[in-house]
Order: structure tokens, then C-alpha cells, then sequence
């Protein structure tokens, strides 16, 4: 897939947010496998990691459970990985896309953009019905978790 920048504006889903912890603690809340089984994913979700090799090239691979008990394979491949401001990976399951975050220090904390780029517009169109919602719920969890586990 192209640089996200040259994906067209119809084939991503995006969001950002000012949260108030740094760069190195957001960071760290996606590095440390137990705590980003706790956050990942939209509310009511849970999850099972099989692998979580957090370096370029590694794989992660693990299942979404979702409140309706159905289960999600999910399966993906780091791309990029810069501490502590930006990760990108590849998710290899369908629906294809690049996701890539990215960790600026703020003032009062991080600001964080969260950028998925797929491959055409109808898929990211399909996706959008439901993921634009998930984002921001799956930072309100990382959010949340983090004022458990960060202070």
C-alpha cells in the first residue's frame, strides 16, 4: 500500500485526540501485550492474543470477542515501529488496511492521530459504518486504561 498521505480521502478512516498522558506512556500501553488486550477494540469487546512479536516484520495474532459472542480473527504484520511516535502495521485479515498511529507530545499530554487506509472505497465504506464509532471508543478504553495503569 501507498504512504497513507497518497491514499485518497474516501479510501481512510481517521480520527485524533489530545490525551493526557505522553507519547512514552500511550507507547507503552501498545508495546506491553497484557494492557493492550485490555483497551483494543470498541466497548464490550474482549481479547485473546496467540502472537504479538512488536517489531518490524513481527506478526500479531489474536481473536476479538465481541459482545454478541461472536469471535473475530484478526491478523496483522508491523510495518513501522518508532518509539515512541509512530507504529504502522498491516492488517492481513479482511478487510485489508494500513493502520498507522502516530504520538505527539502535547501541552497537556499526547495528541494522537489514528489513520486506517484501505484499498478501495467501498471496502473503507463498509468499514466506516462501524469503525468510526469503534475508534473512538477504543481510545476512551486506552484512555481509560491508562488511568488505571500509567499514574
Amino acid at each position: 500500500m501507498n504512504d497513507a498521505n497518497e491514499v485518497p480521502v474516501d479510501c481512510r478512516i481517521e480520527t485524533s485526540r489530545l490525551i493526557p498522558y505522553s507519547p512514552a506512556q500511550i507507547f507503552a500501553a501498545f508495546r506491553d501485550p497484557a494492557i493492550l488486550a485490555r483497551w483494543w477494540g470498541p466497548n464490550g469487546f474482549t481479547n485473546t492474543f496467540h502472537e504479538f512479536d512488536f517489531q518490524p516484520g513481527g506478526h500479531w495474532r489474536f481473536i476479538m470477542h465481541g459482545p454478541n459472542g461472536a469471535d473475530y480473527l484478526n491478523e496483522s504484520r508491523f510495518l513501522e515501529i518508532v518509539a515512541p511516535t509512530r507504529i504502522v502495521f498491516d492488517h492481513q485479515s479482511a478487510p485489508h488496511f494500513q493502520s498507522t498511529l502516530t504520538f505527539a507530545p502535547a501541552e497537556k499530554g499526547c495528541h494522537l492521530h489514528w489513520r486506517m487506509a484501505f484499498d478501495d472505497a467501498q471496502t473503507c465504506a463498509n468499514v466506516r459504518s462501524f469503525a468510526g464509532d469503534g475508534l473512538e471508543q477504543n481510545l476512551d478504553r486506552l484512555t481509560a486504561t491508562l488511568d488505571e495503569t500509567a499514574r
